[in-house]
């Protein structure tokens, strides 16, 4: 797809869709924290200082209902769940990386 083309930014534009399954403000940092590897709630919990467990939740879900994250329920007490990153969720991992660069190179 030749994206000089783009000259509108309507529902169809990949820049919106993308902005759509990436904006929320802490998704970015959980898919990098997930990255390539299983990973429980509490741990993702203490890996992301500042994020509320509802919105830990709720991101998750989010993320695992647009197929970006895998979620692995085991039927034990008390309760286990591991996240995995799908296909989808790996690939974007490469633009986290690019954002981590440029925040490191721009850290003020």
């Amino acid at each position: 797809m030749d994206l000089s083309k783009i000259n509108v930014c309507d529902e169809n534009c990949p820049v919106r869709k993308s902005l759509q399954l990436l904006s929320g403000k802490w998704t970015l940092l959980i898919l990098y924290q997930i990255n390539d590897q299983k990973v429980r709630y509490g741990e993702l919990k203490r890996k992301i200082p500042g994020i509320s467990e509802k919105m830990l939740i709720q991101e998750l879900n989010q993320l695992v209902e647009h197929e970006m994250v895998y979620k692995k329920s085991f039927p034990q007490i008390p309760p286990k769940v591991e996240y995995t990153l799908s296909e989808k969720g790996l690939s974007t991992l490469p633009i986290i990386e690019q954002l981590a660069t440029f925040g490191l190179n721009h850290l003020v």
